[in-house]
């Protein structure tokens, strides 16, 4: 029954309504419920009926979205079907959030002529500050400039119901964005072009997290993709050392053989570098908005390159081409950062989401057991500064050993990887933070059949009103991710002995991409 598209997309449809309808009966309204839990909602008036639409809702678009990596469908359709499961989420209360508030917050705040970068927005104070979470009220933005300018201008009209319409406008066109520039970049990069579509703007994050919550990881991923689009345009092709790629392909590498032994002409080469810039400044412009996105910046001047040789000319091509993005995206922070005139304080903004502690983060998680386990032996401990100090130090050393393993190998699937690891080790873990690594993989041939099944489990995190769903098991489940940590760490030994890995093949033009009809099937690839 799910193998028929009408089917799957009328299932997702069915999913968004019942959140849609939940947003309405137990969304995040401007003022904060207190105590809320599982319990207490099935207590409370409609409880019951609140509850059977989020689980009823989550499944489906869950259920729907999973079957759907299978259909083969068009683009079009794709499209269609993402318009319909985020369209009922539109205009509804925020859901499963509270952002949208301290987004409201922020703005006014820097239109006031603070600076939300080193204040909370209880220095005004916010004429909304009661509809803003307790733990974020003294906490400067973790943002950057460009969505700071952008929550001013939600703001500036001095009405919280207009600034919310406004952020979910921004959603909205984000994710249209990123539906129309993800088959670009999965096209350049030789990748299927549905399977990453399908993956990124169908997936249950995006109409529940990004349309109904509207935060803004959707701005940042569109920016991002759109500036990858651009170095991948201008990259240098390489011939693969991928075995696969070398046996299947001998009379295009031969084909190519005159293409690469020419020499580029001054005009040609002074483009491609005007280019690369250009991209550097749209995922500059993504930092600006989100500074984790910050992490594939250095892939993406690999990316540029063609990898890292350590040879002469390999790192010529890598000074001045990988150079070219890394200095359009510097150029276009220090723009931002100046212009707006908030200056570079919120490079160190981050450090204000030690304030929130949960089980969802594997580091936080850890020092929380710490505690528990000191409190059975009458011991009185905080474990969880020194245990976010560890996995801060441990994630500087993770990022720059997986950039190097991929200066050779698929720069993207590395960016993935680094951003997985910044969830992993990150002070605070959100569930559709998850939407990161999915949306990098998802233009790789790297199987994410397990990260869709994480971001299932995700969306059941969170009740509707944006309070954890698991909130009275915190410590039981802190100890069961010190497990997940364990295991972690052996299978990153593992890796680390394992080959390093080879170069991603270059796409072939004429030949069908990895995971497209006429190519050998991947794992987890929709048709």
């Amino acid at each position: 029954m799910l193998s028929r598209p009408a089917v799957v997309r009328y299932l997702g449809l069915f999913g968004a309504l019942c959140c849609a309808a939940d947003a309405v009966l137990f969304g995040a309204p401007s003022w904060i419920r207190r105590g809320v839990s599982v319990m207490s909602i099935l207590r409370g008036p409609d409880g019951v009926l609140i509850m059977l639409l989020w689980i009823a809702g989550l499944t489906a678009l869950c259920l729907a979205w999973w079957h759907g990596r299978r259909l083969t469908v068009s683009r079009t359709w794709i499209g269609v079907t993402a318009a319909l499961w985020s369209l009922p989420l539109v205009a509804v209360p925020p859901l499963a959030s509270r952002d949208m508030y301290a987004y409201a917050c922020q703005g006014a705040l820097f239109d006031a002529g603070f600076n939300p970068s080193v204040a909370g927005v209880s220095a005004q104070p916010c004429p909304w500050l009661e509809s803003v979470s307790v733990v974020w009220r003294d906490t400067p933005t973790p943002y950057g400039p460009l969505w700071i300018m952008l929550a001013g201008l939600a703001a500036v009209f001095g009405s919280q119901v207009v600034a919310l319409a406004v952020f979910r406008v921004y959603a909205v066109l984000a994710v249209v964005a990123l539906a129309v520039v993800t088959p670009v970049l999965a096209r350049r990069l030789g990748v299927a072009e549905n399977r990453a579509l399908w993956l990124v703007v169908c997936c249950p994050i995006v109409p529940v997290h990004m349309i109904g919550g509207g935060h803004n990881d959707a701005l940042a991923l569109a920016l991002l993709f759109a500036g990858l689009a651009m170095v991948v345009s201008r990259r240098i092709p390489v011939v693969s050392r991928h075995p696969s790629a070398v046996s299947r392909r001998p009379s295009a590498l031969s084909r190519r053989g005159s293409i690469l032994s020419r020499r580029p002409s001054v005009v040609s080469r002074r483009s491609s570098v005007a280019l690369l810039a250009g991209g550097g400044a749209l995922i500059g412009a993504a930092i600006a908005v989100k500074i984790t996105m910050g992490v594939v910046l250095p892939f993406a001047a690999l990316l540029a390159a063609g990898g890292l040789e350590l040879d002469r000319a390999g790192l010529t091509r890598a000074l001045r081409r990988g150079g070219a993005v890394v200095g359009g995206a510097v150029a276009a922070l220090v723009a931002l950062s100046l212009g707006s005139g908030l200056g570079f304080g919120w490079l160190f903004a981050l450090s204000g989401a030690g304030e929130s502690r949960s089980w969802t983060s594997p580091a936080t998680a850890v020092g929380l057991a710490v505690n528990a386990a000191a409190r059975g032996f009458g011991a009185t401990v905080d474990a969880v500064p020194a245990a976010r100090t560890v996995a801060f130090v441990l994630l500087a050393v993770a990022l720059v050993v997986i950039w190097w393993r991929f200066r050779r190998g698929d720069q993207l699937a590395g960016a993935g990887l680094a951003l997985l690891a910044v969830i992993f080790l990150a002070p605070i873990t959100q569930p559709w933070y998850l939407l990161w690594p999915l949306a990098v993989l998802a233009v790789t041939v790297v199987a994410t059949r397990w990260l869709e099944i994480a971001v299932i489990v995700s969306m059941f995190l969170i009740l509707p009103n944006g309070d954890g769903a698991w909130k009275p098991l915190q410590i039981p489940l802190a100890f069961l991710a010190v497990g997940l940590v364990g295991w972690v760490a052996w299978r990153s030994v593992r890796w680390l002995r394992e080959p390093v890995p080879g170069r991603a093949p270059e796409p072939v033009p004429g030949a069908p991409a990895p995971g497209a009809p006429g190519s050998e099937p991947a794992p987890g690839t929709p048709a």
